[in-house]
């Protein structure tokens, strides 16, 4: 009974129910406390890992937890790097913590890694897409911490794109770090409820299972907005860019930008071209969040999104859209094997070439969609969008 209040009080007041009552797993000290106090703590965290105003680190430290190692995923421990930099194992200057980097050639915690930690913590806020990689980190530590018989626990928080579910879902043959699990673009879950789904689904490397605690967020439905207070990584700046992530990050296999280099990124697109529309901007190095931006010092046409009304559903109309820009076709696909890691399935090429409409593509999802939709019930914690 109370879900279902819940639930109507959101769906009829949204303005009573906001971000700032929400109390993520984080918060909930009382919870967690007795899991790892007087143990040996390791953490998987990066700027987005808060309570309040204070880090997790700061917060523990004060409570005389003992943190052995830090772990730190794509964009590093404070988050600034730019995709695909890379992160480097160090010190924390604040604190003397050693930092250990699973981003780049050791992206899975190794044995020898893991000799002086008893619990492992993961809690990093995460956008609800399949190729966003912290939760491929997570799969990964999840895995580590099964073979070595580490109680791994997850501080959940709040999906920003949690309200739905879309996209195709991947086939297992097409599996990288932008894409470990067979869930679609738009998963509709939070790092816990995905967490649960991993272990419960056997997805680690030979079905092993991990000794796996949620610390559920308090005041949280899946139907309701939640705006990050935090970004989560540097070319996802704001409310807007999270939101349409999703359907822009299909052009990252592209000749289009999509801004980075720029103060709006994931918020605009455009080609050195001014036949693909009245909008233009010019990329530039940014340092730790795009030092090589696609077309750098180069003026790019297109469309800025930042004017729309509102952000549609996850949606194949903006790819298309650009690709029926280019009159010679042969100039918009320029990486066709990133864009099968990030759709999940070899069936999109076949499509893009044969110029399908996105109604046409989006077809071809909804049946393996659904499955995963009855799937995804098994495991969802908080009261769900429908």
């Amino acid at each position: 009974m109370k879900r279902v209040l819940l639930i109507l009080s959101v769906l009829l007041f949204p303005t009573i129910l906001l971000a700032q009552t929400i109390k993520v797993g984080a918060e909930k000290w009382e919870n967690y406390q007795p899991l790892i106090q007087g143990k040996k703590i390791g953490l998987i965290v990066n700027q987005t890992s808060t309570i309040g105003k204070q880090h997790i680190v700061d917060f523990l430290l004060s409570k005389q937890v003992e943190i052995t190692k830090i772990f730190a995923p794509e964009h590093g421990f404070r988050g600034d790097h730019g995709a695909g930099e890379k992160v480097s194992s160090s010190k924390d200057p604040s604190t003397g913590i050693p930092i250990v980097s699973i981003y780049g050639k050791n992206k899975k915690p190794q044995k020898s890694q893991l000799q002086d930690i008893e619990v492992m913590i993961f809690d990093i806020q995460d956008v609800g897409c399949r190729f966003y990689t912290y939760i491929s980190t997570m799969h990964l530590a999840m895995e580590a911490c099964a073979e070595n018989n580490i109680p791994f626990i997850v501080l959940d928080r709040p999906n920003p794109n949690g309200d739905y579910i879309a996209g195709p879902v991947l086939k297992m043959q097409n599996k990288s770090f932008v894409g470990m699990h067979p869930i679609p673009v738009v998963h509709g879950c939070t790092v816990g409820e995905l967490a649960q789904m991993i272990n419960g689904e056997k997805w680690l490397k030979d079905g092993v299972q991990c000794d796996l605690t949620i610390i559920e967020v308090d005041n949280y439905t899946h139907a309701m907005p939640y705006s990050l207070p935090i970004a989560p990584s540097p070319n996802l700046p704001n409310d807007k860019s999270i939101r349409l992530y999703p359907s822009l990050c299909f052009f990252e296999a592209t000749s289009v930008s999509v801004g980075r280099g720029t103060d709006f990124p994931f918020q605009i697109a455009g080609f050195p071209s001014d036949t693909m529309g009245t909008f233009s901007f010019t990329p530039r190095s940014i340092p730790n969040a795009a030092p090589n931006p696609l077309h750098k010092g180069k003026k790019c046409y297109g469309i800025d999104y930042r004017t729309l009304d509102s952000i549609p559903h996850f949606s194949m109309q903006f790819f298309v859209d650009f690709y029926n820009k280019f009159a010679e076709k042969s100039q918009f696909l320029t990486r066709p094997k990133w864009l099968i890691k990030l759709y999940g399935t070899q069936e999109i090429l076949p499509l893009v070439y044969g110029q399908a409409n996105a109604e046409a593509i989006e077809k071809t999802w909804q049946n393996d969609l659904q499955t995963y939709a009855n799937m995804r019930k098994k495991y969802l914690l908080y009261p769900d969008f429908e």
